[in-house]
């Protein structure tokens, strides 16, 4: 029996603390060859709406200093790094070694160097001296981390006064019937296409699990308020589907 006190979720299961990060790594081991062929099929392309309106709330500028945590196959750090120029950095990181391989191949491809660096990084225990960056971003990944709070307060302290945290992440639907949908669509399309396409059902009704577990936009605006971020605010798309959660350190 898993003692509550050291327990946490996995999707809809309770497992002890120390198991999920492994879990979560089998999961995204499973997935990553075909991470964005998936991605673009499960939200029909509309992830890099969400993705793009994320990167303009960023406000990134020549010459900052960016860290993407799980960066996965790097979206969000391609652009950033366009952005901040020859004379900026973006550190492109991950937990799962098999996600930052992929992410990694696919920067060298589209020509990236010099101002884009790779480390394999847990977000509960950042690697880097307080008042780093200019701006910490996570995409789809506080979901899976183990400790919320402790990724939150890592990313505080990793920040330069001035700069600003953004959390893009699966959120909660503002209306009934849109959550009704969803739900019809989350555990019974979503598994079955990752059975189709990326041979794996299972990770896929892990996804839409631990969508479920999630905090709510207000749930998580006072998590990050709570590890130190001032002027937080929420931008809900798609419904609440995804919300955006953008926090600065004054």
């Amino acid at each position: 029996m898993t003692d509550k006190r050291h327990s946490t979720h996995f999707g809809f299961r309770t497992v002890d603390t120390g198991e999920k990060a492994g879990l979560v790594r089998g999961v995204f081991d499973s997935v990553a060859s075909r991470y964005d062929v998936m991605n673009d099929l499960m939200s029909l392309g509309v992830h890099r709406l969400w993705k793009r309106f994320a990167i303009e709330l960023a406000g990134v500028r020549p010459g900052q200093r960016v860290l993407d945590l799980a960066s996965g196959t790097g979206d969000l750090a391609d652009r950033f790094a366009d952005l901040v120029g020859p004379d900026g950095l973006v550190l492109m990181t991950d937990i799962n070694a098999a996600m930052l391989g992929v992410g990694r191949d696919r920067m060298v491809d589209r020509g990236h160097a010099g101002n884009l660096a790779y480390a394999q990084v847990n977000a509960e225990a950042l690697p880097f001296p307080d008042d780093t960056f200019d701006l910490v971003t996570i995409a789809f990944g506080l979901r899976n981390v183990t400790h919320k709070e402790k990724a939150l307060a890592a990313m505080y302290r990793a920040l330069r006064p001035g700069g600003r945290a953004l959390v893009l992440e699966f959120s909660k639907p503002l209306n009934k019937p849109l959550e009704k949908l969803y739900d019809l669509y989350s555990f019974h399309i979503l598994p079955r296409m990752g059975e189709l396409v990326a041979k794996d059902a299972e990770s896929y009704r892990y996804l839409a699990e631990s969508i479920r577990m999630h905090p709510d936009q207000e749930t998580l605006k006072g998590m990050m308020e709570q590890a130190g971020f001032d002027r937080c605010d929420v931008h809900n798309m798609t419904g609440g589907i995804v919300a955006v959660h953008r926090g600065f350190k004054l």
